[in-house]
């Protein structure tokens, strides 16, 4: 583990490399597993907020399951999610004219109507924070329906810490994050050794 200021982070996020292929996983994470995208309490009045202006974009069983269920639901951890349409996609998703999943809350955004992104954890992945009390832990998440984004990360040569800088940098800070590339160096040189 590497420590930066009060975080803790694995050195996978420095070693692996990482570029989401959508063309060739159209955006599974957004519809396989089975949990919502974790959400911040921070983010629950955000999701609130930004609702009515996101809502046209969702799709019909999208805005259902939100009806049903709320904008966002609560685990068996006491952990927030967003909302899933029949235990699987998220109700966040809707599908471009190639069927790749995409997020509607990002197309809002992208299109000037919010001025939030997407919920941290989408944005971070495939890195996963956990948060405690006196540290965040960083991780990197491997899941097999991202293979390709691994592969097309080690063709490209771009590790993960690189793929997801501005999520970093919207989480922790550009303060941070430049502290993140000087340690990244170093490690590496030191590694080559």
């Amino acid at each position: 583990m590497i420590q930066i200021g009060k975080t803790l982070l694995s050195e996978d996020i420095i070693e692996k490399e990482f570029v989401c292929n959508l063309s060739a996983c159209k955006g599974a994470c957004c519809i396989d597993g089975d949990a919502g995208a974790p959400l911040s309490k921070e983010e629950l009045p955000i999701l609130e907020k930004v609702y009515s202006k996101i809502e046209s974009f969702l799709t019909n069983s999208g805005k259902k399951a939100i009806e049903e269920q709320g904008l966002f639901t609560k685990n068996e951890f006491g952990e927030y999610e967003t909302t899933l349409v029949d235990g699987k996609d998220c109700a966040y998703v809707i599908f471009d004219e190639h069927k790749t999943a995409l997020c509607a809350i990002e197309e809002a955004y992208n299109q000037g109507i919010v001025d939030w992104k997407k919920p941290i954890s989408c944005h971070l992945y495939p890195i996963r924070v956990q948060d405690y009390t006196e540290f965040s832990a960083i991780n990197y998440h491997k899941w097999e329906i991202c293979d390709d984004a691994c592969s097309l990360g080690k063709e490209l040569q771009v590790p993960v810490y690189k793929f997801v800088k501005q999520a970093l940098i919207r989480k922790f800070g550009e303060d941070w994050y430049s502290e993140l590339e000087k340690t990244a160096e170093e490690y590496l040189k030191f590694k080559k050794q």
